[in-house]
């Protein structure tokens, strides 16, 4: 599988597209993916699960158990539970956000789809995420799947990613460089 934008080149990538072509070729696509994204909004929700991925000084058989259990709370698919014991025996679970986006890219990639990289200040409903889409499909002539992100830093605005073109309509941009013109 081609893999450009150097996702093989990290150590994330790797297991990303270990991962993924393990689900490719098992038809679990689909269930992988919702599994992930379960496990990132836990993730992002649980301070205890980031502490389980992040620390270093839980050892292998609690990390093991650990991911079982959150595994079976969240209900993933037995590939991604699988996939996490892996990661939990290797002391690789620190790499678990980076393994879920370049995921998501490949599976992007797969289904003809270009990845957006969206960060904004406040999170987006449905409705603004349709209009971003909508207006993403017209500028670059696919469909367009986005990976949103929220940093109140920004303050306002949109940062847009799509390879490697960023659009920074962020207020903490203008701001700046409203602060840099004055200097003269």
């Amino acid at each position: 599988m081609e893999n450009s934008g150097g996702i093989q080149a990290s150590l994330a990538g790797r297991y990303a597209t270990a991962l993924f072509e393990l689900a490719r070729d098992e038809q679990r696509l689909e269930a992988v993916g919702a599994s992930l994204a379960a496990l990132k909004e836990a993730l992002r929700e649980s301070e205890e699960l980031r502490a389980l991925t992040t620390s270093p000084l839980i050892g292998r058989t609690d990390a093991l158990k650990g991911v079982n259990a959150v595994a079976a709370s969240i209900g993933l698919d037995p590939v991604t539970a699988k996939f996490l014991g892996v990661m939990a025996q290797n002391r690789r679970l620190g790499q678990l956000p980076s393994v879920i986006r370049f995921f998501n890219l490949l599976a992007a990639r797969h289904r003809g789809e270009t990845t957006a990289e969206v960060t904004s200040a406040h999170p987006l409903d449905d409705g603004q995420v349709a209009a971003l889409k909508a207006n993403l499909k017209r500028r670059v002539g696919s469909d367009v799947a986005i990976d949103l992100h929220v940093d109140p830093t920004i303050l306002g605005g949109l940062v847009v990613k799509i390879g490697s073109q960023q659009i920074d309509g962020s207020i903490r941009t203008k701001l700046n460089n409203l602060a840099s013109a004055m200097k003269g």
